[in-house]
């Protein structure tokens, strides 16, 4: 990839179509698009995009627990420490919102962490989905709350659990 250059491509997964872009062989961008009616899918001369497409398709298939990938979401600095945190939540665990706050080291910061959570750019590979309100219930999701409760039921049923929503 020439240097500078940034690369897109769109990717039907089974629960809507995802926009995936790289930048200097990182990826960038995985976001659901519902407002698009998109023809083209999973060809990129982009190498780093092409891994993420393999990645995902391994993902839903129920292979892929963990991506390795090149990752560079575009934030803040707090919100760049959130998502780091974010990286750790296991394949198939939740953890509450103030949890998460707590795991950055300050209780007071839920809200701010909330709204990092909100504003992952990368979401799937980075897991915001894996974030529930404090009685376990499914709150807010960029990509949907039926998308995150899809999202946590697949990978409860990948790694063998039953799921606990609802």
């Amino acid at each position: 990839m020439a240097e500078g250059s940034t690369h897109t491509v769109y990717y039907h997964s089974p629960i809507g179509t995802i926009l995936l872009k790289a930048e200097e062989e990182q990826l960038t961008v995985a976001s659901f698009q519902d407002d698009v009616a998109v023809k083209e899918t999973g060809n990129s001369s982009s190498p780093v995009l092409q891994e993420t497409i393999k990645q995902l398709d391994e993902y839903f298939s129920g292979s892929r627990k963990v991506f390795e990938l090149p990752l560079h979401p575009l934030g803040t600095a707090f919100q760049q420490n959130v998502w780091d945190h974010l990286l750790q939540i296991p394949y198939a665990e939740t953890i509450t919102y103030l949890h998460m706050a707590k795991r950055i080291g300050n209780v007071k910061s839920i809200r701010a962490a909330a709204s990092a959570n909100g504003k992952n750019p990368i979401g799937i590979i980075i897991p915001c989905h894996r974030v529930v309100g404090a009685d376990g219930k499914l709150t807010g999701y960029a990509g949907g709350l039926h998308r995150k409760q899809w999202l946590l039921e697949h990978e409860a049923k990948m790694a063998g659990k039953q799921s606990s929503l609802f």
